[in-house]
């Protein structure tokens, strides 16, 4: 599958009213230095030129997607992305957030990386409040800092800050081999900021093949129109994946635990909703499954059956444990796209730490954000292989954090060139409400980020 390069197009503002210049004025018009500056209480450029390194991404994902599209018979000519639309993806949960029913938190400056007593950098994760509880009080902390500590750093993925002003002070008093022991017998991960980045791990990995994926032409001009997804994600990464697999035409259904996602429920709200939930949900339908139980894993493979792809990012072994690997899922659908997408894939063996977007930063050197810069550039990365698998007839994609960061420092070695000329904003809800704005952005109930690609027929 091929296209010609005028197929394919990626400006800088897009569909904004702006006169965007590069890079930086990107990150300034469309909050990314407003949102990454939150940590040091001003907004600050990220440093590298991440809107480009994602809007590229984007381009050859809507490249492929369009020579898919053809193949299929759906006549479509062109696709085009913008620097503006990449960034705006980056900020989509924060800008739910800022206009959503109720007054969004507040973001007091502050947050790791966190240093020693020698002053080495290093990041922490704990995802159980009774593991931050043991790892604190072994290291003599206050325990009334630790309390109030635990929501901000929890909550830090949402907010893009985490001001732990006494625990940090407690952690530069100590050498890193006493910080490390208590963490190994904690329960804490800790993983030390590279000294040189990691860029060797490829974006993706496809494998398997079939006969070919379904590829009847469908009445809907989009590249995926008619194609099924099931997906069974949490946090960031794979439901932005499902998210721009559903942008580029597919059906999405996701599998949740009895109850819902417990994401749902996080403010702020927006017409009964968490509004970053929304912002990375909204449009998929949406099924209740205990994955736990005999009963459930059947009716999941049900589903299956009547789909085109697959799409979890379950901790590792899960799939082992549940009888859902990819023979599984293909003895009830030959030609299925089984698409993983981890925290670490398979570089630190079958029991990595916690794979979570601040410590993947940290162990593959990505220019630190509190920002989760790797998590979306990660969904970005599973969408482009799952696409690369139903335009290849491969059956099963692997991608992860780890080779998402790889991807972005094998890209951000030029530095972000031109100047700012742009004002810098500090205010979502005033971006939000902005009529430059208008042709990226959709409100429903919060406001939300329009598709990134414009498809011409």
């Amino acid at each position: 599958m091929t296209l010609s390069l005028d197929a394919v197009s990626v400006s800088v503002a897009g569909p904004l009213d702006l006169p965007l210049a590069g890079e930086l004025d990107v990150q300034a018009a469309c909050g990314v230095m407003h949102v990454h500056g939150r940590r040091f209480g001003r907004p600050t450029p990220l440093g590298f030129g991440y809107a480009s390194i994602v809007a590229a991404e984007l381009a050859e994902l809507g490249a492929l997607a369009l020579a898919f599209a053809r193949h299929r018979g759906i006549p479509l000519r062109a696709v085009s992305t913008s620097l503006a639309q990449a960034a705006l993806l980056a900020v989509a949960q924060y800008l739910a957030a800022a206009t959503a029913d109720e007054p969004d938190e507040p973001h007091p400056p502050g947050g790791p990386p966190f240093h020693s007593a020698e002053g080495v950098a290093f990041e922490i994760e704990a995802l159980d409040p009774s593991v931050w509880q043991r790892f604190w009080a072994e290291l003599g902390a206050d325990g009334h800092a630790v309390s109030r500590g635990w929501r901000p750093f929890l909550h830090r993925f949402a907010t893009a800050t985490c001001p732990l002003p006494l625990l940090a002070d407690v952690l530069a008093a100590h050498p890193l081999a006493r910080i490390t022991d208590v963490a190994r017998r904690t329960g804490m991960t800790l993983v030390r900021v590279a000294e040189q980045p990691v860029s060797h791990v490829p974006a993706f990995v496809l494998s398997g093949a079939s006969g070919g994926h379904r590829r009847g032409r469908s009445a809907d001009p989009l590249p995926l129109a008619g194609l099924v997804v099931v997906e069974s994600c949490r946090r960031v990464q794979g439901p932005l994946a499902g998210h721009l697999l559903r942008l580029l035409g597919a059906t999405v259904l996701r599998v949740e635990p009895p109850g819902g996602d417990p994401s749902r429920w996080v403010p702020p709200t927006a017409g009964g909703t968490s509004a970053r939930f929304h912002a990375l949900n909204r449009g998929k339908d949406v099924v209740e499954i205990d994955l736990g139980t005999p009963g459930g894993r059947r009716e999941l493979l049900d589903l299956a059956a009547d789909a085109d792809v697959f799409l979890h990012n379950w901790a590792p072994g899960k799939a082992e444990q549940w009888s859902l690997r990819p023979a599984d899922l293909a003895a009830v659908k030959p030609g299925i796209v089984y698409a993983h997408a981890s925290g670490w894939g398979t570089e630190l063996g079958p029991n990595p730490p916690l794979g979570t977007d601040f410590v993947v930063q940290a162990h593959s050197g990505v220019p630190p954000s509190l920002m989760t810069i790797v998590d979306v550039f990660g969904g970005v990365v599973s969408a482009h292989g799952v696409v690369a698998a139903l335009a290849s007839g491969a059956t099963r994609v692997d991608s992860s954090l780890l080779s998402a960061a790889s991807r972005l420092n094998a890209r951000s070695r030029r530095r972000c060139a031109a100047p700012l000329t742009v004002p810098v904003c500090d205010d979502l809800t005033a971006l939000a409400a902005d009529p430059r704005f208008a042709g990226a952005l959709v409100r429903d109930g919060c406001v939300l980020v329009s598709s990134p690609w414009e498809f011409t027929s």
